[in-house]
């Protein structure tokens, strides 16, 4: 399950590193080809919000091998795109059914005991940072080499074959509800207005992972422009760095399981406050910028992902009858700022240049911050303490979920 999350999302992540090569293939400015990242993005938020509630519904084995087959197909179309109109719609229909990890993490929660959910949601969160972060080596080198249409296409026959794999390998699986489609969603917009704990969880996801997709978009156009001069596959080189934050993702859910989500935040946090900084020495330009480069961004990799297994375990202690619908509420608003995180970046980039860019990183971390320290003082203490389910703030509300 685990590597089926990483080879699903990539195929979200894998353009950030081709855009260059889109620009010179179709003769646009780089910042138009970074728009590209920006609609996959926006595209798997609106996916996560439409579609993941399903995994309620319906049985997940189906499910996510038909999400994985229109994503194969969406790669194709990508792949073969004449023009850049076709490639933004094919690239929002990849976004849109690339939520499959999100429909097998709560699957995977509910496989185990509580005391184990930090430790299994770490292991596949360990899969799903190695797509993301592996998806731009794969995408960079394979682009530089065949051109950017290999990348699209190489991707669409992986995840057809996963697609294969996962319909005979999958656990069957019942609903866990009948409730009608349009209340699956209003559900989910309910749950973002009266769960304080998972309004938290969102916080922290979309300031970090908007800063995550800020750099990361902003970082391909960087060192192929002028101050480095260099090809698509050292943003893959880099990538490979920020790769190493796979072997946290487990040690981070343990971290959970015994210290309790909200300090395990806090540590994240703290590290993209870091990253920002040491991110400001890709100025320099040459081997020491580009040291500071990997540098900054493995520690902001780091404080995403491990940030994102903490978040995770927290509303998965909610309400286990409608995990689906939290994860739902949860990764949407992460994705939208993931979007937004991706146009801000590459704005910055283009108006301002690479200091830009860190400053905004630093923003968005000291804002999640504020937002931690805000959340302890309304609930005082401990607000997750290991062990321990987060209490409701709504509990005849939550209840009728749960009988919905």
């Amino acid at each position: 399950m685990a590597l089926a999350c990483g080879v699903a999302v990539a195929n979200a992540y894998f353009p950030q590193a081709i855009t260059p090569l889109i620009a010179h293939g179709f003769h646009i400015g780089e910042a138009t080809a970074a728009t590209l990242a920006t609609v996959t993005q926006l595209g798997y938020a609106a996916g996560l919000f439409l579609l993941v509630p399903l995994g309620d519904r319906l049985s997940r084995r189906p499910l996510i091998t038909v999400l994985l087959g229109v994503t194969a197909l969406a790669l194709v179309g990508a792949g073969l795109a004449p023009a850049t109109g076709p490639l933004l719609t094919a690239a929002v229909v990849v976004g849109l059914a690339t939520v499959v990890p999100q429909i097998m993490l709560p699957m995977a929660a509910g496989m185990v005991a509580p005391e184990r959910q930090g430790a299994v949601t770490g292991t596949l969160q360990a899969g799903l940072v190695g797509g993301i972060l592996l998806a731009r080596t794969f995408g960079g080198v394979l682009g530089e080499q065949l051109g950017w249409r290999a990348p699209y296409l190489v991707a669409a026959a992986l995840t057809a074959l996963l697609a294969l794999t996962l319909g005979c390998a999958l656990p069957r699986s019942a609903p866990a509800v009948r409730t009608p489609y349009p209340t699956l969603l209003i559900d989910t917009l309910r749950l973002l207005r009266r769960e304080r704990q998972l309004r938290r969880s969102v916080s922290f996801q979309v300031t970090l992972f908007g800063a995550f997709s800020a750099a990361w978009t902003a970082v391909a156009l960087l060192i192929t422009g002028p101050r480095y001069g260099m090809g698509t596959q050292a943003v893959g080189l880099l990538a490979l760095i920020g790769a190493a934050s796979v072997f946290l993702a487990p040690a981070a859910g343990r971290s959970v399981d015994r210290y309790g989500a909200d300090r395990v935040n806090l540590w994240c946090l703290l590290l993209g406050l870091t990253s920002g900084a040491v991110l400001l020495t890709g100025l320099i330009g040459g081997a020491a910028g580009l040291v500071g480069l990997g540098a900054g961004l493995l520690l902001l990799d780091v404080a995403v992902q491990c940030g994102q297994v903490a978040n995770q375990a927290r509303i998965f202690a909610l309400r286990p009858e409608i995990r689906s619908r939290l994860n739902t509420g949860y990764m949407a608003c992460g994705f939208l700022g993931a979007g937004i995180g991706s146009w801000l970046g590459t704005r910055a980039y283009a108006q301002l240049g690479w200091g830009a860019v860190c400053a905004l990183i630093v923003l968005a971390a000291l804002i999640a911050v504020a937002a931690w320290r805000h959340g302890r003082r309304i609930v005082g203490g401990r607000p997750d303490a290991p062990g321990h389910t987060v209490p409701n703030h709504d509990v005849s509300h939550d209840a009728g979920l749960a009988r919905r």
